[in-house]
């Protein structure tokens, strides 16, 4: 998977991101499969022989050019496909593997990666980096036409829009297949309301329109944006909220704090445990509210650029 990155915070940019995730990452995608002697992690002399014999000069021009390699399935972990040829070798993470459905249990991602073992994948170099040691493969990327990369590096631009592919979701956002070349939806960046989780907002294999934020053609990073597809709702909401004011929303989320509500598409308020019952009650707000319900509720407070709305729970006489 390209290493991805979010350029500096800047007014009305998304905040930086924390470059650890890529080592997290791979981590978990290296981790072995309980149960396989074929997925377990090579040992060190072991590994440090395949690396001595991996042409890095060879992986590094079949990356620069953008080209296709077949290689042989040699075994795998729970994160993708240990992958080899004469004088190359890497990996081919789960989510660049062209016919792998949603995986809902460690048995069934067991079996499915054990079918590929002596199978011959078309694959192109997505990451060669000697100075760690690692080449990573993609089978997605390689059905694209050779240099579509390079093609997309030179011509994209801030402020395109283009359709891509799901191709993996993580805690932090969503990487998205744009034909080539893979780009990150950081998780502030999928909705101008509030997300818990990448998961509730798409779907892998999902096709959806993106909005380029900004492309590191130098470092192969390509930013992303969903919510910025639309307008910011939070630039009028001072303008159609006030304090006082009456309105119907949704519960989108219960905390032991209390309970995020939505009055619209992008604009979630926060109801405070102490605006839903009483202290003296010693209810939680799970005891009174229930995700998707429908309420009541009076705006207390509107602060459009720290993004926020207080709301109170009305109760029925």
């Amino acid at each position: 998977m390209v290493k991805l990155s979010i350029p500096k915070e800047r007014p009305g940019g998304p905040p930086p991101i924390d470059e650890s995730w890529w080592t997290a990452l791979l981590a978990e995608e290296e981790k072995p499969a309980a149960s396989s002697t074929k997925a377990a992690k090579p040992s060190s002399k072991n590994k440090t022989a395949r690396q001595q014999r991996l042409n890095w000069q060879r992986a590094s021009a079949i990356y620069e050019q953008d080209e296709t390699i077949s290689l042989r399935v040699s075994g795998f972990n729970r994160g993708g496909l240990l992958v080899d040829g004469e004088d190359l070798q890497g990996f081919v993470p789960i989510s660049h593997l062209v016919d792998i459905p949603g995986i809902k249990s460690e048995e069934e991602r067991e079996r499915l990666l054990g079918r590929y073992i002596d199978c011959t994948l078309v694959l192109k170099v997505i990451e060669c980096d000697p100075a760690r040691g690692r080449v990573v493969f993609s089978e997605r990327a390689a059905l694209s036409a050779p240099g579509r990369r390079t093609q997309l590096l030179r011509t994209l631009q801030t402020g395109d829009r283009l359709w891509g592919l799901v191709t993996n979701i993580t805690d932090f956002g969503i990487f998205v297949d744009l034909g080539g070349l893979e780009g990150l939806i950081h998780v502030s960046e999928l909705s101008w309301g509030r997300v818990r989780h990448p998961t509730d907002v798409l779907e892998l294999g999902e096709r959806i329109e993106v909005y380029v934020i900004s492309v590191d053609r130098e470092r192969l990073r390509v930013a992303l944006s969903l919510k910025r597809l639309h307008p910011n709702p939070w630039e009028h909401a001072e303008d159609r909220y006030h304090p006082g004011m009456v309105v119907e929303a949704v519960i989108t989320s219960l905390t032991p704090f209390g309970a995020f509500a939505r009055l619209e598409d992008g604009l979630d308020g926060l109801i405070h445990i102490s605006e839903i019952c009483r202290r003296e009650e010693g209810l939680k707000p799970g005891e009174i509210l229930r995700e998707g319900e429908s309420v009541t509720v009076r705006v207390i407070q509107v602060d459009a650029d720290r993004q926020r709305l207080g709301l109170s729970l009305l109760h029925e006489p």
